[in-house]
């Protein structure tokens, strides 16, 4: 009991720890400008101002349009195309499956910068440079998502699938009204993965589009030049960007836990 008692409290401090500049944050975003350094997590006189300055004066309603879009298109194409590429490669055999799933865990210790090149020559010879397709196309198939929905094929009885094809259904009615629906929380996990990716989406959506097409993670970072004298606007604008996480994260987490706690059993 008391070994647990322990743990419990070690685990608190270190949440504590790993919380304390989102809370530091929060806590900025609603001080004013005559107390914005003090280093207390209670504001003396809380104040929404950096929330309205930020707002109206920074346009912020535009740069979440902007990352709500390529996040949306970006999710949905990656769910489509990532559980219809792990369909075939957890439950068909073909000459050459071992060899893409190989190549396929071998680019995940890649680096994302060593395709920044090929994307940039691919999105320009599409003719995309500028649109928001220049950040959604590249991205809209992770292997990531591909090994997870691979995975939970598996759970998926093959003789359901059998008793699907002697009825005559397709492949693909076999996909979408069969094994889309008993990996839902896989789904979900994916979906969040996605969101806070895309979301956070930085570096690449600065070398192909213009800057009132950026993403809110981008927008950002160009604003901290902007409002070296106004940390709070930096403060409250970061706080209204991680909100959306939060409230996906709020309406996945139990799939997402159920997800992860089976990929880690395996």
């Amino acid at each position: 009991m008391a070994k647990k008692a322990l743990l419990y409290v070690i685990l608190i401090i270190v949440a504590i720890i790993c919380a304390g500049p989102f809370f530091w944050m929060l806590s900025t975003s609603f001080k004013g400008n005559e107390n914005i350094y003090e280093m207390a997590l209670i504001p003396q006189n809380p104040t929404f101002a950096n929330y309205v300055g930020v707002v109206e004066f920074l346009q912020l309603h535009k740069y979440i349009w902007n990352t709500l879009y390529m996040t949306f298109f970006g999710i949905l194409l990656d769910v489509i195309f990532a559980s219809l590429c792990a369909y075939p490669l957890a439950k068909f055999d073909f000459y050459g499956k071992k060899l893409i799933i190989t190549v396929l865990l071998v680019t995940q210790i890649l680096p994302a910068a060593a395709g920044l090149i090929v994307n940039y020559i691919t999105v320009g010879a599409l003719g995309m440079m500028g649109s928001y397709w220049a950040v959604i196309i590249p991205s809209s198939v992770a292997v990531f998502s591909i090994i997870l929905f691979r995975q939970a094929y598996f759970s998926v009885s093959n003789e359901v699938l059998e008793a699907a094809r002697i009825d005559g259904a397709s492949e693909i009615k076999i996909w979408y009204r069969i094994m889309v629906p008993q990996i839902m929380p896989t789904v979900s996990t994916v979906i969040i993965f996605d969101f806070i990716n895309k979301w956070n989406n930085f570096l690449w959506p600065i070398i192909v589009l213009d800057s009132d097409k950026y993403p809110i993670a981008a927008a950002l970072n160009n604003l901290q030049g902007a409002f070296n004298f106004q940390f709070g606007y930096i403060a409250a604008a970061t706080i209204i960007s991680i909100v959306p996480i939060i409230i996906i994260f709020v309406f996945f987490q139990k799939n997402y836990i159920n997800s992860v706690a089976g990929a880690v059993k395996g």
